[in-house]
């Protein structure tokens, strides 16, 4: 598995490190924050090996490994990782980085029953103030990093539960179904995280899916991304908004090989919003389990169609609500909504 696994896609930063109306300092970190992201992947890449072969060649405890310890690291606007050790609580960001990702793991512990990300009490480590107005948050195949983002266009990266968890979701896939980042898998790996990171914070704010407003990085907008009209990363329930700053495709049929991953997964994140919506109550009761049995559930396909992973899901409505037809139905309509 190779893994960007970027919360802010590289054409966004592209974008704004070309835009007249800000500075030439704030054009410059974002131009930077683009290079930086593309050195990455080759590093990530080999994080992704390593742990593919270690879930297959050596033995784990899953069942009796502790909870994951919580770490988080202080990089005091450096760029080396994972910085200096942060005693409990820390500053505000560092709380945010202890409780939300406490959070994640208690999320998937009590409603899957994973234990840490690599379902064997792997600690989650989080390193915060990286870099100087540094514009994005990510999962390097190992842990968490964010930054502080500039204030303007973005704010503190730890302020959006969501993205928490999208991030360390991608942990959760680098240890299962281990799919690439590139084609149509790789819009099934963005998507998994907007899935996961989007039911984390309904379940935080005990929303149903009637209530959840299916936003991605909403708490992450800084008044000058507000200000040119954008509330979100992305929205899952029309994903072509344009209060989107990546707006994306609904339909397979605007599908095309090498789309970047940020956009190809609006089709399946559609997916899932009707889908949950269609059954109605709380996300991660019904849809949710389906989803992650879908991700979990079957040896790692790295190059993954995402009509097989929609396939999955339909056998699994079948199979895990026997008694409750209307889970499948909801299921396979909303993929057919979508073109799969």
């Amino acid at each position: 598995m190779s893994c960007q696994c970027f919360i802010i896609p590289e054409d966004v930063l592209e974008r704004f490190a070309k835009d007249k109306s800000l500075s030439e300092a704030q054009r410059k970190s974002f131009a930077d924050a683009a290079q930086f992201e593309r050195k990455w992947r080759k590093l990530r890449a080999t994080y992704g090996k390593v742990s593919a072969a270690a879930n297959t060649m050596l033995a784990s405890r899953a069942q009796t490994a502790a909870p994951p310890t919580i770490t988080v690291y202080n990089c005091n606007h450096g760029t080396t990782l994972p910085g200096i050790p942060v005693p409990y609580p820390g500053d505000a960001t560092a709380k945010r980085a202890f409780v939300e990702t406490k959070a994640v793991a208690d999320f998937y512990q009590k409603l899957f029953g994973r234990n840490s990300v690599d379902n064997a009490g792997k600690t989650l480590m989080s390193s915060i103030h990286f870099s100087v107005n540094y514009n994005n948050a990510f999962w390097n195949g190992t842990q968490m990093t964010y930054g502080d983002g500039d204030g303007n266009i973005f704010v503190d990266f730890t302020r959006s539960d969501d993205v928490i968890g999208h991030e360390l979701t991608h942990g959760v896939t680098q240890f299962s179904a281990q799919l690439a980042y590139s084609n149509e898998a790789g819009g099934l790996n963005e998507s998994i995280s907007d899935v996961f990171g989007s039911m984390f914070r309904q379940w935080r704010a005990k929303q149903s899916v009637d209530k959840a407003d299916w936003l991605i990085g909403k708490d992450i907008m800084g008044p000058g991304a507000i200000a040119k009209g954008y509330r979100c990363l992305r929205d899952m329930a029309d994903p072509a908004a344009k209060h989107c700053l990546s707006q994306q495709p609904t339909h397979y049929s605007q599908y095309k090989n090498g789309m970047d991953p940020h956009y190809s997964s609006g089709i399946p994140n559609l997916a899932f919003c009707k889908a949950a919506k269609a059954i109605g109550g709380n996300s991660w009761e019904k849809a949710g389990k389906v989803w992650y049995s879908a991700l979990t559930g079957f040896a790692p396909q790295p190059n993954m169609k995402m009509k097989t992973f929609a396939n999955r899901t339909r056998t699994l409505a079948k199979s895990m609500f026997s008694k409750d037809p209307a889970v499948f139905t909801a299921i396979n309509n909303a993929w057919i909504a979508v073109g799969l």
